[in-house]
């Protein structure tokens, strides 16, 4: 079997070692071995083959891989606009119910109501942004601001903390 052959089958059994890895390395290789392949179907003798393999694989490895994982790795976009809101804790300024209410939101006053349409959150408590739908954030009450601090269940930060029930 000639030389050439042989950089054939090796590139088609690192490529398909590479598509049950995915680490990209494999794949370089098999573009060495492919290219080295070439090289030796040109005629070239094995001690060339050889050395195009060796240049290519350090090439892919070296130069290559680096810029495609950095690609790959990018980070997250970055949130913006009412996206960015979505999560955020928002402190009720005057009563929200189904029928609206307002909120501020990282420095900002918004529209709101309740992602429930059956709960009302107080004036003063502290809420969860679930959702923003045209200018209105949704909210989803955390605690009430009120006297004493209770929550949404009427227990206090002390109450939950020694597992005490209020009535």
């Amino acid at each position: 079997m000639e030389a050439w052959v042989i950089w054939l089958l090796a590139a088609a059994l690192l490529g398909i070692a590479e598509l049950l890895t995915l680490t990209l390395a494999l794949g370089l290789l098999a573009v060495a071995a492919l290219v080295a392949g070439l090289t030796g179907a040109l005629g070239l003798p094995a001690g060339a083959q050889a050395a195009v393999f060796a240049v290519v694989s350090v090439a892919g490895l070296v130069v290559v891989r680096p810029v495609v994982r950095r690609h790959v790795r990018q980070p997250p976009p970055l949130r913006s606009g009412t996206a960015a809101l979505v999560g955020r804790e928002a402190y009720t300024l005057t009563e929200v119910s189904r029928t609206g209410g307002r909120v501020r939101i990282g420095g900002e006053e918004w529209s709101a109501r309740p992602y429930d349409p059956a709960a009302v959150i107080p004036a003063g408590a502290t809420a969860d942004v679930l959702a923003i739908e045209g200018a209105t954030a949704l909210l989803y009450p955390t605690t009430t601001g009120g006297p004493g601090g209770r929550d949404t269940a009427g227990e206090t930060a002390a109450d939950r903390g020694t597992g005490k029930e209020t009535s």
